[in-house]
C-alpha cells in the first residue's frame, strides 16, 4: 500500500492541504499529523518530532513536513536516528535528495513553494528511489557512502 505521513505548522498549512488532497486522489493513505485546524496550530518542532518518531518506529518509510521555509522541520527531524529530512525548493532537489542521499522526509516551505510546485516535488520525491538514473560508478560510490553515513550516525546517537 502507498502510505506516508504529512504534517505542517500554520505557515505550511495551505500547502499541506493541497498536497494531501492530491495524494489521496492518487490512492495514497495519508496520515495527517497536524496542524489539523488553522485556528489551533501546532509549532513546527512538535509536528517534526511526531513525524520523525513515526519513521524511527518504522510506522512509515516516508513523510512530508512543511513549515515556513522547510528548514525548521528539517533541523528537528534530523535530530532523530534513521530520519533523513531534506529541505527542498525545487523538483530537481526533491529528486536528488532521494537518488543521492536516500532522504526519507521531504521538507518544504509554505512561504516559498506554491501548491502546484509542492505537488510536483512530492510526486518526484515519492517516485524516485535511491541511486535511480545514476551512472553505475556513481551508484556504487553512493551505496558505500550511505553505509559510512549510517556508521557516523550510529556513533553520534550512541555517544
Amino acid at each position: 500500500m502507498k502510505e506516508l505521513f504529512i504534517g505542517s505548522d500554520l505557515s505550511g498549512f495551505t500547502l499541506k492541504e493541497a498536497i494531501k488532497e492530491n495524494l489521496i486522489g492518487q490512492g495514497y493513505h495519508v496520515e495527517d499529523i497536524g496542524t489539523l485546524d488553522p485556528e489551533k496550530p501546532l509549532p513546527f518542532f512538535e509536528v517534526a518530532e511526531i513525524g520523525a518518531t513515526l519513521i524511527r518506529k518504522k510506522r512509515f518509510e516516508k513523510g512530508i513536513l512543511i513549515c515556513g521555509t522547510g528548514m525548521g522541520m528539517s533541523i528537528v527531524a534530523n535530530k532523530h536516528e534513521g530520519v533523513y529530512g531534506a529541505a527542498c525548493e525545487s523538483v530537481y532537489a526533491a529528486e536528488k535528495c532521494r537518488a543521492i542521499n536516500d532522504a526519507n522526509v521531504l521538507c518544504m516551505g509554505g512561504w516559498i513553494i506554491a501548491p502546484v510546485l509542492g505537488i510536483a516535488m512530492t510526486n518526484t520525491f515519492l517516485n524516485t528511489s535511491f541511486t535511480q538514473n545514476l551512472e553505475d560508478w556513481r551508484a556504487k560510490r553512493l551505496e558505500k557512502a550511505l553505509i559510512r553515513v549510517k556508521d557516523i550516525e550510529k556513533k553520534s546517537f550512541d555517544s
